[in-house]
């Protein structure tokens, strides 16, 4: 698409009498004849607001020779022994006459599009609130972290043994016929073995009766076909929008340029499409009872202890039978740390319950949330 452009003249303020908005062509202030100067707020030029959405300025474009011609002129430069300003085509200094060198200073010239204006500050009340609110976030984060490195600090404290104690469980378990029920498909019939000294037993599944057809669950299959349509949405072109870019020209100018490219719109629409449907069946089986053995208490005997040894219940096991035992130990540690306080360790073998005495004495550990762990190792584990 075509491109149109156009010149922009920006403008400068006198640093000396404060005239604002002095056009660019102007090198020296029409009031106080203040030369403009290379560097400072006078090198600085105002080209006026755009629009947001097009960027094109809301400022007139310059349409007189002159301002055209001083725009064409090239970047300004400064001569080195007075430091005045002049146009980029002029060999000599409008000032002094000194020949332009090498080493004469230009403007810089801007071949980047320019930025964007900044967004207006917040609203006073809106600003204050979110500034209270993420100094109360600062505040919370930086008070996690104290109180995390202040709950990971431990002190340490002597404890002593009050108490150690047992307690032991003997069962009698007989390999014995009972009757179930299962799915048909999964029973595979299987001769029963008994056990000897408790072990090698196979329950089996034998006497398969009584199979009774049940539901067992559900399942989905097919039913046909649905039109299903979903709402979904495109970019399609919906005309044109005008976008345009400013090029600074080094000189107090600007060079605008401006052309109609495609817009493109949210647009809804319905994609539709066959799909298959499901319905919900039941599924059915055979439900069928059977027999099988299985370990079962005829008996329990308990010991238990405090500060002595451990001892276990006197069973025997029969024909068909086995014994099965379960253990459990607690040493009790009576500590001082703001107060009397006891810590409970559960020792998992009868090796290690023994190592722990009625008197002994105990080196703990114990952080600011009141986690204790035990300093040295277990004697015997």
């Amino acid at each position: 698409m075509a491109k149109r452009t156009r010149i922009i003249e920006g403008t400068w303020s006198c640093t000396s009498c404060d005239t604002p908005d002095i056009p660019a062509r102007h090198r020296n202030c029409p009031s106080c004849n203040n030369p403009r100067a290379e560097t400072g707020q006078e090198s600085e030029f105002d080209f006026g607001p755009t629009d947001a959405a097009s960027g094109k300025s809301l400022r007139e474009g310059v349409s007189d020779e002159k301002a055209l011609d001083a725009a064409a002129a090239g970047v300004d430069w400064f001569c080195e022994y007075c430091g005045a300003s002049n146009r980029g085509d002029s060999p000599r200094c409008r000032h002094c006459r000194a020949e332009r060198s090498d080493a004469s200073r230009t403007l810089s010239e801007e071949s980047d599009e320019e930025a964007p204006p900044p967004p207006p500050p917040p609203k006073p009340s809106g600003g204050g609130k979110w500034r209270v609110f993420g100094a109360i976030l600062l505040c919370l984060f930086g008070s996690c972290i104290a109180f995390s490195f202040w709950s990971s600090r431990t002190h340490e404290v002597s404890g002593e043994v009050t108490a150690t104690e047992w307690k032991r469980t003997a069962y009698r378990e007989s390999f014995q016929r009972v009757s179930r029920t299962g799915w048909r498909e999964e029973l595979r019939p299987t001769s029963a073995r008994m056990p000897v000294d408790g072990r090698g037993e196979v329950a089996g599944v034998e006497n398969i009766r009584d199979c009774t057809r049940r539901q067992r669950g559900t399942e989905r299959v097919p039913d046909g076909t649905e039109r299903v349509c979903r709402q979904k949405t495109r970019k399609v072109a919906c005309g044109t929008e005008e976008k345009c870019t400013r090029k600074k020209m080094g000189n107090g100018f600007a060079k605008e340029t401006c052309e109609d490219i495609t817009k493109y719109c949210d647009e809804s629409y319905e994609d539709c499409r066959e799909e298959t449907r499901y319905r919900t069946v039941p599924v059915y089986a055979l439900s069928c009872t059977y027999d099988t053995h299985e370990w079962t208490e005829v008996e329990h005997q308990d010991a238990s202890g405090r500060d002595d040894a451990p001892r276990w219940p006197t069973l025997t096991a029969g024909a068909s039978e086995r014994l099965r035992r379960e253990e459990k130990y607690t040493v009790r540690i009576r500590y001082e740390d703001d107060g009397s306080k006891e810590h409970v360790l559960e020792p998992k073998t009868e090796r290690a319950f023994l190592a722990w005495k009625k008197g002994q004495k105990v080196p703990l550990q114990v952080s600011n949330l009141g986690k204790v762990e035990v300093m040295a190792a277990d004697p015997v584990r």
